[in-house]
C-alpha cells in the first residue's frame, strides 16, 4: 500500500520539494487511501500537486477537468519539465496532436490527461475513457458547478454522470473559492457519499492588502507600478477601453504594458499571453477576460484600477500575485461611482432574483472590506468564516488608523437626504452641505434649506468618505434603478434620532505611505545583495532563452524562486544544485549544467 512516505520521497526526486505545503500531506494521504475528496485551498498553496503526485504513484489514468485551454496546456508542459506522461484534449490541438494523443490513452502510457468538461462529455471521449483504466477525476476550479458560485459555467452539470459511466471512479475537487453555499453545491452534484473535505483556510500572509479612495487614479498606479519597476504584475480595469489607454499611458513612463480583453482578435489576445509568461518585468493591464487560467507563479503585484464585481472575484484575482509563496502587493482603487456601476450591471443583468440577491450580498461585503475599521485581513477571512489575529501586512495595520464619533456629520447627511426627499445623488447633497448655489441647488431653491452649509467644516472629498462608509454600514442605501438618489434605511432612521451612534474613520485623503510602510523591493529580489541581484538577473536571461526556444512559460523551466536559491547558495555541482528548490531529477537532467555554467562564469567574472 502507498504511503505518505512514500509520496515525500516522490515529492523531492520528481519536484524537487523537500516537504508538503500545509494541507497536501492529509489531502495526499486519503487520495492514496481511496476516499473521494473535497478540497478548498488558497491559491498559490499547490492544489494541483495534490492530484498530480497520486497519479505518478498509482496505476492508471488520472483525468482532470479543467476550464481553460491555456491552464491545460501550461500545466501539462510544467508535467513534461518534471519528467511525467501527460497531455491535454481541447478544441486547440491539431487533428494529428488529438490522435497522438488519443492513441497514447488506448496504449495506457499517460499518467494525466487534461480535458475541458466540454470534450469530457463527448461520447467519443467516453468510450475511450472506458477503456483507459482511469483511476482518478480530479475537477479543477470546482465552484464552476455551482449556481452560487461566482463563475459558474453549465457544462461542468455533466461530470457528476461521467463519474457514474466510469463506474463511480475516485473523485477529487478543488477550488479556492468557495463559500458555504458554494461548497454545498459542489457536494450535491458531484458526489453520491459524502467525501473526505478540507477546508484549509483563505489565508496568503504573504500578499500584502492595501485599498486606496479614488483621487488620482493614473498617479495612483504609475506610484504603485513604479515601486515595483522590473517585476511582472496585472492592473485590472472595468472596461475595455481603460486596460488599452492605461497600457499606453504605462508604456510611455517605460514600462512594458500589454493590454488584455475579450474584444482584441485571439491572436493578439494569445500573443501577450504568452509574452507575459514567457519574459519578465512585463505588466498586463486587463479585464477579468485574463484570469484563470494565469498560472505564473512570479507575479509580485495585482492592482485594480476599478473596484471588482464582488468579494470571491477580489479574493480570486489579487490570489494570481505570489503563488511562489514570496512576498506580493495589492491595490485596489475605489469610489462610488464604481459601486454604483457593478449594483446596476447585478441589477440588469439576467439572473435570477435569488442570485441576484446573493451578488448584492457579495459586493456589500466588498464595499465593506474597502471601509473596513480594522484590519483588511481580519474583514475578508471574517466573510469566508474564518478568525484572525490583526495581520500587519495591510494598510490599515501598517499605516495606523483612527476611529473617531462620526455621529454628528452622519446626522447631518442623513438630514440633508430627508430634507431633499430621498431624491438626489452625492454631488448635489455634498453641494447642500458645503454651501455651494450651484445651478441645481439654486433650482430646487435648497440654498433656503436649514441644512444648506452645515458641513462646512468637511472638504467633499471627506464628505464623500462619510457617504461611502455610511453605505458600507448600512446607513443609507442607494436607489440603483433610479438616478443614484440616496435613501435612508431602517437603521439610519435610528441614527438619524439620536437613538445610535456610528464610528467612521477619519479618511487619509491622500495615498501617501503611513508609519511603517514597505517601500521595499518585494519577491525575489528582496533579501539578495548587490552582487547576487546581478547573478540572479543572469539566470533570469538565460531562463528567458530556454523558455522562448521551448515556447513554454518561463516557471516551467524554474520559477523565480529557485532562481533566487541559486543566486543565494551558488552550487558549482550537479549534487549542489539537486538540493536547490524545485530541481528533480528530471529537470536536473534537462537543465542543470546550462545554469551551473551560469554560476560559474558569473564567480568566474567577480571572485570573492
Amino acid at each position: 500500500m502507498l504511503t505518505i512516505a512514500t509520496a515525500e520521497k516522490a515529492l523531492k526526486t520528481t519536484f524537487g520539494f523537500d516537504s508538503f505545503r500545509s494541507g497536501q500531506a492529509e489531502i495526499i494521504s486519503a487520495i492514496l487511501s481511496g476516499n473521494d475528496v473535497m478540497a478548498v485551498m488558497p491559491t498559490g498553496s499547490g492544489k494541483s500537486l495534490c492530484y498530480q503526485l497520486p497519479a505518478i504513484l498509482r496505476d492508471g489514468l488520472t483525468v482532470v477537468v479543467s476550464p481553460l485551454i491555456s491552464l491545460m496546456r501550461n500545466q501539462v508542459a510544467q508535467l513534461k519539465s518534471y519528467g511525467i506522461a501527460a497531455a491535454s484534449l481541447n478544441s486547440a490541438n491539431s487533428q494529428e496532436e488529438s490522435e497522438e494523443i488519443l492513441n497514447a490513452m488506448a496504449r495506457n502510457e499517460l499518467r494525466l490527461v487534461y480535458v475541458s468538461p466540454e470534450r469530457l462529455a463527448k461520447s467519443d471521449t467516453l468510450r475511450l475513457l472506458k477503456r483507459s483504466k482511469v483511476s482518478l477525476l480530479a475537477v479543477d476550479e470546482a465552484h464552476c458547478i455551482s449556481q452560487w458560485g461566482h463563475d459558474f459555467r453549465p457544462e461542468y452539470m455533466a461530470i457528476g454522470s461521467v463519474q457514474a459511466e466510469l463506474d463511480g471512479v475516485q473523485i477529487i475537487a478543488l477550488t479556492a473559492t468557495a463559500d458555504a453555499s458554494t461548497r454545498a453545491d459542489i457536494l450535491s452534484k458531484l458526489f453520491k457519499e459524502p467525501p473526505k473535505t478540507f477546508v484549509h483556510g483563505f489565508d496568503r500572509p504573504n500578499l500584502r492588502l492595501t485599498m486606496r479612495p479614488k483621487a488620482s487614479a493614473r498617479t495612483q498606479i504609475l506610484d504603485f507600478v513604479e515601486e515595483h519597476r522590473g517585476d511582472s504584475g496585472i492592473v485590472y480595469c472595468s472596461s475595455r477601453r481603460q486596460t488599452e489607454e492605461l497600457a499606453d499611458f504605462l508604456c510611455q513612463k517605460g514600462f512594458k504594458a500589454l493590454s488584455y480583453h475579450a474584444g482584441m482578435e485571439s491572436a493578439a489576445r494569445s500573443r501577450h499571453q504568452d509574452i507575459f509568461l514567457q519574459e519578465d518585468s512585463v505588466i498586463v493591464v486587463a479585464t477579468v477576460a485574463f484570469g484563470m487560467g494565469i498560472d505564473k507563479p512570479d507575479v509580485r503585484f495585482v492592482c485594480h484600477a476599478s473596484l471588482p464585481k464582488n468579494i470571491e472575484g477580489y479574493y480570486q484575482e489579487i490570489g494570481r500575485a505570489g503563488r511562489d509563496g514570496l512576498p506580493a502587493d495589492t491595490l485596489t482603487l475605489y469610489g462610488l461611482d464604481d459601486i454604483r456601476l457593478r449594483r446596476v450591471q447585478i441589477e440588469e443583468g439576467e439572473a435570477s432574483e435569488q442570485q441576484k440577491r446573493i451578488e448584492q450580498r457579495r459586493l456589500g461585503a466588498l464595499v465593506s472590506l474597502c471601509e473596513a475599521p480594522r484590519c483588511r485581513r481580519q474583514t475578508l477571512l471574517a466573510y469566508f468564516g474564518e478568525t484572525s489575529a490583526p495581520c500587519r501586512n495591510c494598510d490599515l495595520c501598517i499605516e495606523g488608523i483612527e476611529v473617531i464619533d462620526g455621529t454628528t456629520p452622519a446626522r447631518k447627511l442623513l438630514s440633508a437626504i430627508v430634507r431633499t426627499g430621498e431624491r438626489f445623488g452625492t454631488e448635489h447633497l455634498l453641494n447642500l452641505l458645503c454651501g455651494e448655489e450651484t445651478d441645481g441647488i439654486v433650482k430646487f431653491r435648497h440654498h433656503d434649506l436649514p441644512t444648506f452649509g452645515v458641513g462646512k467644516e468637511h472638504s467633499k472629498q471627506e464628505w464623500r468618505s462619510i457617504v461611502r462608509q455610511l453605505y458600507a454600514a448600512g446607513v443609507i442605501a442607494l436607489d440603483i434603478s433610479g438616478f443614484g438618489s440616496w435613501t435612508i434605511t431602517e437603521f439610519g432612521r435610528t441614527v438619524l434620532k439620536g437613538e445610535a451612534t456610528i464610528e467612521l474613520r477619519r479618511e487619509t485623503l491622500t495615498a501617501a505611505r503611513g508609519k511603517g510602510a514597505r517601500k521595499s523591493k518585494a519577491g525575489a529580489l528582496k533579501n539578495l545583495p548587490g552582487s547576487d541581484q546581478a547573478l540572479f538577473q543572469a539566470l533570469r536571461e538565460q531562463r528567458l532563452s530556454i523558455a522562448k526556444a521551448l515556447g513554454v512559460p518561463a516557471y516551467v523551466v524554474f520559477g523565480d524562486r529557485s532562481l533566487s536559491e541559486m543566486a543565494q547558495h551558488k552550487p558549482t555541482t550537479r549534487e549542489q544544485m539537486s538540493e536547490i528548490y524545485g530541481v528533480g531529477q528530471a529537470k536536473l537532467t534537462q537543465y542543470g549544467e546550462v545554469f551551473l555554467k551560469v554560476i560559474r562564469d558569473c564567480l568566474a567574472d567577480n571572485p570573492a
